[in-house]
């Protein structure tokens, strides 16, 4: 089983990335900072009679990596109640890429198992949960499986490893993932 890591934050070796990379020790994997690649945010013409343009960024390399794995893991911190800018540009570009005659994304994600990592600071499994019913309907769109989530508790770098939950969950994805 190969899995993809993308990961939302703009900081690096933060709590998000630290459950991440936790659930992919010894699994076959890919981790992708979303925050290193070049994303457009999305210009949307689908309903314009030329459609979308082409767009020289490094969205393509990403939906390659997508067709290349069986897992998709969604790493981001709670930022403002809702995913980091990085995450949602890469889902904005869905609407573009799911009309791409190039590629067949949308039947490429039906066979993939979606993942969520969420990282925040007070009352996070709380105040999180929009987020995860935010993943759960962009799942449900494109028929992919949402296979579940983690809610992990920190703000600064490393205050997640206190969240013993969310290092059990880890645990538990990690011997999943193997």
């Amino acid at each position: 089983m190969k899995v993809l890591a993308l990961l939302g934050s703009t900081r690096k070796n933060g709590n998000s990335e630290y459950l991440a990379k936790k659930i992919l020790e010894g699994t076959d994997h890919t981790l992708v900072h979303l925050a290193d690649k070049h994303i457009e945010p999305i210009v949307d013409l689908r309903h314009d009679e030329g459609g979308f343009s082409r767009v020289d960024d490094d969205y393509e390399e990403l939906v390659e990596l997508i067709e290349e794995h069986d897992v998709l893991l969604f790493a981001t911190p709670l930022y403002w109640y809702g995913m980091s800018g990085p995450m949602k540009n890469f889902f904005d570009r869905w609407s573009q890429y799911l009309r791409d005659e190039r590629f067949n994304l949308k039947e490429e994600l039906t066979k993939k198992k979606a993942y969520v990592v969420i990282s925040g600071g007070s009352s996070a499994n709380i105040k999180g949960l929009p987020l995860v019913q935010q993943f759960n309907y962009i799942f449900e769109f494109v028929n992919m499986e949402f296979a579940d989530y983690m809610i992990g508790a920190g703000v600064k770098p490393g205050e997640v490893r206190s969240d013993l939950a969310a290092l059990e969950k880890a645990e538990h994805w990690n011997a999943l993932f193997r």
